[in-house]
């Protein structure tokens, strides 16, 4: 029902998209602690990466001074910045771990992957479950599509969370893309453009007003 609600929002004509330079470590950690519950009850391990190095999935483990570097030096906190509308690319990205948790077996490892690169940011989510029918990656965009109605039935899948996922992030500026094999597990990446340096929002405030 929660998936019927965030369609009915995303797609909604009074529907605006906030855009701001948030963090894309801080939607990723995000989506993963809505995520957690669910993540123990079926024992299925949760990793976070930025940029390949591993960082904690909750900031209070960062408390203590320990924790992964990043490349200046300083605990990774912020991670790459994107320039979208935080509460739509929580949803997204909370239902693409939400989906790999559902299709993968227990005591396996779903993987949150965080990166910038050539003014790109990526978001993956990696898991190692039952993946997707090569016949089927064309499709499982599509409202209420199912690739396994009897799995969907299962775990309660609605066929709404991948098309809500997609809406969100090509209304942010961004594409989203999925490579899987059966048997062998699923890869969905998010890719948004890099946003530019506070310092060059201050330079060129009449850009930083356009949508």
């Amino acid at each position: 029902m929660h998936h019927l609600i965030d369609l009915q929002k995303a797609q909604s004509p009074q529907s605006v998209i906030d855009a701001r330079r948030i963090s894309a470590l801080d939607v990723a950690r995000a989506a993963i602690a809505a995520n957690q519950t669910q993540a123990d009850s079926r024992h299925v391990d949760i990793r976070l990466s930025v940029n390949g190095q591993s960082v904690p999935t909750k900031v209070e483990e960062l408390a203590d001074g320990e924790g992964s570097l990043g490349e200046s030096g300083s605990p990774a906190t912020n991670g790459p910045m994107i320039k979208a509308d935080k509460e739509a690319m929580q949803t997204a990205v909370k239902n693409l771990v939400e989906n790999a948790i559902h299709y993968s077996p227990e005591h396996t490892t779903v993987a949150v992957g965080v990166g910038e690169r050539d003014g790109k940011v990526t978001i993956r989510v990696v898991d190692q479950g039952i993946g997707i029918p090569a016949k089927s990656l064309d499709r499982i965009f599509e409202r209420f599509y199912r690739v396994d109605p009897a799995r969907s039935r299962e775990t309660g899948g609605s066929g709404l969370g991948l098309a809500i996922t997609k809406h969100c992030v090509q209304e942010n500026g961004g594409r989203i893309s999925v490579w899987s094999r059966t048997g062998e597990g699923s890869t969905f990446t998010i890719e948004l453009p890099a946003a530019p340096d506070e310092d060059d929002d201050e330079a060129r405030p009449d850009e930083s007003t356009q949508v």
